[in-house]
């Protein structure tokens, strides 16, 4: 069903019960019983009774703030009768419908004035408590206004962007960069992903509190697509082979760097990337890092190289551990030597040759064949999928990896035994058929077939640290439906903040990276553009606003005398 469609039966749905459960209460507000049925305007004429201002009204249907200031305008009716304790105002908030029924069809409900020269003490103090929390709760709402509608906080706790992007970083990003995606779960908890808490099995989201109502649903729609994501970006999506999660919108989100768009084809030939046929394009503020084994005579002072050149994921070796079977005699090791894997960029490189210790380093680059699929068990009779080279049945891995076409929208591709690893998430995950492959025929949507429409664009998601990111090489193509924006800048980065989980060493404690905050993350310039002044407006109108709006007050009541 339509977006907007399905958003209106449930406007609509609310609409009748919120008519069902106050109209007698409308009525003794002085207006006519139909009014509760209107939506936007019964709840325009509860914030005129109750003396707020009455454009919050236009608030009370959208999704996720909606039912915030819902609740939040049902307490100010209940309160416009009497209902003023603690039992009142929760079943208020957790049965508003019921509970609102139940005063509604009351015989002895009435409607009280309030007036300030006939409060007690006790009324006034309670009155002022009232106002505070009503500041904090539109201070949650216009956060969540701003999380939901405009851009979002997200923090980097991988490196698999490493070093464009470091461990610690945290972003803004722009949801309107390629067109703003509905939400598609309207009745969710503000600033929380997908689950609540990690209250089952430790680190394992599947039995954990969803943050959202599944059962509440909306499809997926953009609007304002003016553009769409452009080789070379920087992407936040929605990781798109989360089995936790079937709101896109709820899945974990990630970021990668888009290599390919739809219609190109990818290639990683011994390490180096190539699209189209063609070698990348490295930019300016792009720091690409491969993995080398660093061959030492003696143990590395790895706290005072964190010192001079920041941290670094090192990783130490011993010879049953070395990524590529026969690693020690194809590089010429020495087996009684210490042996690290390191992310490195060239300068960084440059500087772990320099070490007196360092006798050899060697870029360590998987030969063809090689650990393209990975098993949960010593026994390899269990396939990790996630772990795994995609496609699986192809036999590349993230060195010597394609040629790979990425789907484009209109695409009429092949569907064989063959090709069917390839396509079938699309098929059956991202675009909602019915799969099945019966006896080496396959079927989709109950029909035999060799052919299927791509009905979406795909892209190709990558990261700059090139052998430590779980990415595209790995779950596939990415939806379109999964793109959440670009990055806009860095408003916070500290390094030891997340610990490293392929590393040996981690940082020594946390400390804030000052060079990175309000730095530009999407330019493709070396010098990126400082966003300071951005800070300093939003510090202003969040901690200035109350005072200008109490000092315009006082202005307008001193001209009206």
């Amino acid at each position: 069903m339509n977006y907007f469609l399905t958003y209106t039966v449930y406007v609509l749905i609310l609409s009748v019960l919120m008519g069902i459960s106050t109209w007698k209460l409308f009525k003794k507000l002085g207006y006519s019983p139909l009014f509760a049925f209107i939506p936007f305007y019964n709840y325009f004429i509860i914030l005129k009774e109750t003396e707020h201002p009455k454009w919050w009204a236009i608030l009370s249907y959208l999704p996720i703030v909606g039912p915030i200031m819902m609740s939040v305008f049902h307490l100010y009716l209940m309160k416009k009768f009497g209902k003023t304790l603690f039992k009142d105002q929760l079943f208020t908030v957790l049965l508003p419908f019921i509970y609102m029924a139940t005063v509604n069809y009351s015989k002895e409900v009435e409607l009280e004035d309030e007036n300030d020269l006939f409060l007690t003490d006790d009324e006034k103090k309670a009155k002022k408590k009232d106002s505070f929390f009503g500041s904090v709760t539109f201070a949650v709402v216009f956060a969540t206004i701003i999380h939901v509608f405009v851009t979002q906080p997200f923090g980097i706790p991988t490196g698999s962007m490493e070093r464009t992007l470091l461990v610690g970083d945290f972003l803004f990003v722009n949801k309107w960069s390629y067109g703003y995606r509905l939400p598609m779960r309207p009745l969710a908890i503000p600033f929380l992903q997908g689950t609540i808490m990690d209250t089952g099995e430790k680190g394992n989201p599947k039995d954990d509190p969803k943050s959202y109502a599944d059962g509440v649903k909306l499809p997926y729609a953009r609007i304002f697509q003016f553009n769409k994501p452009q080789r070379n970006d920087i992407v936040v999506f929605n990781y798109p082979r989360d089995s936790v999660h079937t709101a896109i919108d709820r899945k974990d989100p990630y970021v990668k760097r888009c290599v390919a768009v739809a219609g190109d084809t990818f290639e990683m030939r011994n390490g180096k990337m190539f699209v189209n046929g063609k070698p990348e394009t490295v930019l300016g503020d792009q720091d690409v890092q491969h993995a080398f084994l660093i061959e030492a005579s003696s143990e590395i002072d790895v706290p005072a190289l964190y010192k001079r050149l920041g941290f670094i994921s090192i990783l130490v070796l011993d010879n049953e551990r070395l990524f590529s079977p026969g690693a020690p005699n194809k590089y010429n090791i020495n087996p009684k030597n210490i042996v690290y894997m390191m992310q490195l960029t060239n300068s960084r490189l440059k500087e772990i040759k320099a070490l007196p210790q360092v006798v050899s380093a060697h870029e360590e680059i998987m030969n063809k064949g090689d650990g393209g699929v990975a098993y949960r068990d010593q026994l390899r009779t269990k396939i990790d999928t996630t772990n795994s080279i995609f496609p699986i049945n192809k036999g590349w891995n993230q060195d010597q990896y394609g040629p790979l076409k990425i789907p484009k929208k209109g695409d009429i591709v092949t569907i064989s035994q063959e090709t069917l690893p390839e396509y079938q998430w699309i098929i059956k995950n991202y675009e909602h058929n019915t799969l099945e492959n019966k006896n080496g025929n396959i079927f989709i949507n109950g029909k035999e077939t060799n052919q299927y429409t791509i009905q979406q664009d795909y892209y190709m998601m990558v990261g700059d640290n090139r052998d430590s990111s779980l990415d595209a090489r790995f779950f596939g193509f990415v939806p379109e439906e999964n793109i959440v924006g670009k990055p806009m800048f860095t408003w916070m980065s500290i390094e030891g903040v997340f610990n490293d989980s392929q590393s040996s060493y981690q940082a020594d404690g946390w400390r804030i990276r000052w060079d990175r905050m309000f730095k530009a993350t999407n330019t493709g310039e070396a010098n990126k553009t400082s966003y300071w002044w951005v800070a300093v407006m939003i510090l202003i109108l969040f901690f200035g606003w109350e005072y200008f709006m109490k000092l315009f007050g006082k202005k307008k009541t001193e001209d009206d005398l």
